[in-house]
């Protein structure tokens, strides 16, 4: 058996981290696809391929798999760097503003 381990990565439609810190452990799939000739739902004999683990740490999700016989390949995620600004949200309202703040 073949799995992936990962962390996922934040939804494009969100900029919050939410989801984002446990690591995944999700099989491959071992067959295709087929569609259903009837209703032309796509759909697989393969039952592994529904199961992901979680895990809290990424050492977690490997003993795991070693200790189950899984062959698993690790995809680290890119880091992410803080958007923070200096004067923060605040600076906006700031009394003390050299220029003139328009829109």
């Amino acid at each position: 058996m073949q799995a992936r381990i990962f962390r996922p990565a934040r939804t494009a439609m969100s900029s919050g981290t939410a989801k984002t810190k446990s690591w995944i452990l999700e099989f491959t799939h071992s067959t295709g696809r087929e569609i259903d000739p009837l209703m032309g739902w796509t759909s697989s004999d393969d039952m592994q391929a529904q199961v992901r683990l979680t895990f809290d740490t990424k050492q977690e999700a490997l003993d795991y798999a070693k200790d189950h016989g899984i062959d698993a390949v690790v995809s680290d995620p890119n880091a992410r760097k803080a958007n923070i600004r200096p004067g923060g949200y605040g600076e906006n309202f700031a009394t003390n503003r050299r220029g003139v703040w328009t829109h």
